[in-house]
């Protein structure tokens, strides 16, 4: 992720915007304590730690105080239990034929990125959700370099790392955490598409909160961007609210082009009607063209009759 957490000035810093984000969320999720799964590890050197303290202070303190690279991981309710996130090359490994598991294994050291994949797409269905996702954070030099996220079915090979179990780790704190590493000016790219799609993983209305203030307020585009492709998958009203208002006033062609992008993926084609009418009467021909494209990719009733509608003009 590139964010380096000092001992001091970054740390007071970084505690003050979680506690804010905490209380913003508090109301909506709660404190409840996650599931108490733990991931499938292999060739992982793995200690376990209560965490008694802010989970900022804990991370932090941990980050700051390693002189090797170290994995920090911990459990989180998952939102949307039919997905599978794990790692495919090329098609299922030797985990997917297995017929008690839905993926392959995911390496730590070296690791490439996580797929997401619905039981229905896998060749071996889970009767039952999970219940469960796994957030990995990456230190190195003192720096939090890259977040993954794991289902808790997916295999992990650690490559000897070290691995730093967390337990008791509340949800609200976990939301903070990754809202504020998002938000770091120094985060690279990749590691800040981790921290909105851990963001977005985590179970109940209290991920929509961060995930809407993030396409709202984030100074960085990519930030904003990435915020709304996540809310048009979580759905809802607030959802929609905040594409349609990106698509409205956010002052980059790119992000709103990108809401556009997030209004197409939208369940049960709750955008189209939005986008035709992006597509009549939005003054930047750039987005007119997007929502025309993704109008046709929905194959939807409603905008055959729009394009019907306008080649007869």
């Amino acid at each position: 992720m590139s964010v380096r957490l000092r001992a001091h000035g970054s740390l007071a810093r970084i505690g003050e915007m979680a506690r804010r984000c905490s209380i913003a969320a508090i109301a909506i999720l709660g404190i409840g304590s996650p599931a108490v799964a733990q991931p499938k590890l292999t060739n992982a050197r793995v200690t376990e730690q209560a965490v008694t303290r802010p989970l900022t202070e804990t991370i932090t303190q941990l980050v700051t105080g390693s002189t090797q690279p170290v994995w920090i991981a911990y459990a989180m309710p998952v939102e949307n239990g039919s997905s599978s996130m794990c790692c495919w090359s090329g098609g299922f490994d030797n985990g997917a034929r297995n017929g008690d598991q839905c993926c392959g294994t995911c390496r730590l050291e070296p690791g490439s990125g996580t797929t997401f994949r619905t039981d229905g797409s896998n060749p071996a269905t889970r009767l039952e959700p999970r219940d469960t996702f796994f957030v990995f954070y990456r230190a190195e030099n003192k720096r939090i370099e890259r977040i993954r996220i794991f289902s808790e079915d997916c295999g992990l090979d650690a490559g000897n790392a070290q691995v730093v179990w967390l337990t008791g780790v509340k949800p609200v704190e976990s939301l903070a955490f990754l809202s504020v590493l998002a938000l770091m000016k120094d985060t690279n790219d990749r590691a800040m598409k981790g921290a909105v799609s851990a963001i977005a993983q985590h179970a109940g209305n209290g991920a929509v909160t961060p995930l809407v203030s993030l396409a709202r307020q984030a100074p960085d585009t990519k930030v904003r961007s990435e915020a709304l492709f996540w809310l048009s998958q979580r759905a809802g009203a607030r959802a929609m609210a905040a594409i349609t208002e990106a698509i409205d006033q956010d002052p980059e062609t790119q992000v709103k082009k990108q809401a556009v992008f997030a209004l197409s993926q939208l369940p049960a084609g709750e955008g189209v009607p939005k986008l035709i009418d992006v597509a009549r009467t939005h003054t930047n021909p750039a987005v007119r063209k997007q929502a025309m494209f993704w109008l046709g990719q929905s194959k939807d009733a409603r905008a055959i009759s729009f394009f019907e509608e306008i080649l007869k003009k």
